[in-house]
């Protein structure tokens, strides 16, 4: 089935762009503002309203294939790219991909990613959030062409059993992480808080002493809300690299105080994700490394995360081979095409690393209803609940988009 017409829209994100280079030089809070001056190229402002382009894609039956080209709040930082506005790409598209588009007959979905995923332009790649959102409506298209789930296309592409189960939804709070949480207990969600301990005076302290209390509050809290002995979530919290700034690198005393986080989660599964930031991808693998073995050594049994420094297919290869963590997250706008996401969670399965298909809250709707259907197909250890930070929007968003195609695929196995 061909794509007759290829159509781009801007549109907004569920949240919003911000310059981590500036929120972790200490950029002073102004209600839901940062004051001060920008550090990394292309922000006007330390924060910026997050923007996306949509692909529209016109088939012959009428029907219209959708993808979001959406890039990660924290762009330009950890090797990331540039920052991504919709007045920028949408005139770049218009010119250089439509023809690519229209008239294209939709084979293979695999095929098609992996042709827009290694185009240059001018000795450029494409943008990984052009990459992205195309290669989402490539899914789409392919999906409308078989007249199947965009689940059942990956499977059927990549060889895959369908297995209809749930994959754990992991929620974040942004920086509401008391209220939050209680919601998350209340639906039941598998893997909180995330937490946003991005800065080191307000959310982690010069010791580490307030996400050691806010830890015992999880802990507690859980207990308090859970209507379900049984319900025990793993507590998964995002630090952005601020321990190792506060323990000056020292992987003894890192190991150290995540004993006493360790003891402070009582019998939830703790992960600690970006426990460092080193600066570069080889650096902060050996560094993961270092702190995987001191752990190991002391008999904590807290998980390290990979984030800062993994973001590419290659990236998420290196950092797998080297074992250098329990865990990637596979920053789902960072790979470009999401073929990539497929890859990349088969390899950690292969290897066994856990996977964690995350991305961001400066996604749209349609990126997340699409992570969806590639966690289920590619079998993730767990997806975050996205876009935005609000919670109750993403959970909405992912955990409906997760049930009906359960329900679906139960219904096509006749079961």
């Amino acid at each position: 089935m061909r794509v007759i017409k290829a159509l781009f829209s801007p549109g907004t994100t569920g949240f919003f762009f911000d310059d981590q280079k500036a929120v972790k030089a200490g950029a002073e809070h102004d209600g839901f503002i940062y004051r001060g001056e920008p550090l990394t190229a292309g922000f006007r402002s330390i924060r910026m309203a997050g923007e996306s382009v949509s692909v529209m894609l016109v088939m012959e039956n009428g029907r219209i294939a959708r993808g979001d080209c959406a890039a990660v709040q924290y762009s330009g930082a950890g090797g990331r790219d540039p920052l991504f506005l919709a007045e920028t790409y949408i005139p770049f598209l218009e010119e250089h991909i439509r023809p690519l588009l229209e008239g294209r007959d939709i084979l293979s979905f695999r095929e098609d990613a992996e042709y827009f995923d290694a185009l240059q332009v001018e000795g450029q790649r494409l943008h990984t959030a052009l990459r992205y959102g195309i290669s989402q409506a490539l899914l789409d298209a392919a999906a409308i062409a078989g007249n199947c789930l965009k689940t059942e296309v990956i499977c059927r592409e990549y060889g895959l059993p369908l297995i209809a189960e749930k994959v754990p939804l992991f929620a974040q709070t942004g920086d509401d992480r008391y209220n939050s949480v209680d919601k998350m207990v209340l639906k039941g969600v598998d893997v909180l808080p995330h937490g946003l301990i991005n800065n080191i005076d307000t959310k982690l302290g010069r010791r580490g002493e307030k996400l050691l209390e806010y830890v015992r509050w999880l802990e507690q809290r859980v207990r308090q809300l859970r209507s379900d002995e049984s319900y025990r979530p793993d507590l998964h919290i995002d630090v952005y690299g601020t321990i190792g700034q506060i323990f000056n690198g020292d992987t003894e005393k890192m190991a150290g105080y995540f004993l006493e986080l360790e003891k402070a989660a009582g019998d939830l599964p703790l992960y600690i994700e970006g426990p460092m930031d080193t600066g570069d991808k080889q650096s902060q693998i050996r560094a993961m490394a270092a702190l995987k073995q001191a752990l190991a050594g002391k008999g904590c049994g807290v998980k390290i995360v990979a984030d800062e420094w993994c973001n590419t297919w290659d990236d998420i290869r290196d950092f797998t081979d080297a074992d250098c963590c329990h865990m990637v997250q596979i920053k789902t706008p960072d790979l470009g095409s999401v073929h990539n996401i497929v890859k990349s969670i088969l390899y950690c399965r292969e290897k066994g690393m856990e996977a964690y298909q995350g991305g961001t809250c400066n996604e749209t709707d349609v990126s997340s209803r699409t992570c969806v259907h590639i966690a289920l197909a590619a079998r993730a250890e767990r997806l975050l609940v996205k876009p935005g930070m609000g919670f109750d929007e993403g959970l909405t968003i992912v955990r409906n988009e997760m049930e009906r195609t359960l329900v679906l695929l139960r219904y096509r196995e006749g079961k």
